[in-house]
């Protein structure tokens, strides 16, 4: 098996453990924002912070292995292959789900502290961001469109 093959296989594996985090921890977010008592409260809270855990591991290695892939696709880091646009179209999709990421532990934190103010509502709406994000990163990477 080929050394880019290796590196795309990890990367896939982590991006979707990575996104079935970010999907699923504002859908928490949800139902905790509609939670009356404070047994559930805690209950979400601890799903919570596990999730964030496996979230932050598998970010981690997306990161890893997204750099790893980069650098053999680029042929070291070859500026040649940086001058395609798509590429940096894709890399600022990923700084803003690693924003959204650190976003969503802000969120947990201020749910701890009994601070979160949003409603389920807009909870609902917020899970839906990442879904564009990651349209627009798979459109990107195959149709390398610029």
């Amino acid at each position: 098996m080929s050394a880019i093959i290796l590196a795309k296989t990890f990367h896939v594996f982590f991006v979707i453990s990575w996104f079935a985090g970010i999907f699923y921890l504002p859908r928490l977010f949800v139902n905790h924002a509609m939670a009356q008592d404070t047994c559930e409260k805690q209950l979400l809270s601890g799903m919570e912070a596990r999730l964030i855990r496996m979230m932050n591991f598998t970010a981690v290695f997306v990161l890893i292995t997204g750099t790893w892939l980069l650098y053999m696709q680029s042929g070291g880091f070859n500026s040649l292959y940086f001058k395609h646009g798509w590429i940096h179209a894709k890399i600022t999709l990923v700084a803003l789900l690693l924003a959204y990421h650190y976003w969503c532990i802000r969120i947990h934190k201020r749910f701890l502290r009994g601070q979160e103010q949003h409603s389920h509502v807009w909870f609902r709406w917020f899970n839906e961001m990442p879904v564009f994000a990651l349209l627009g990163i798979l459109w990107l990477v195959f149709a390398k469109p610029f």
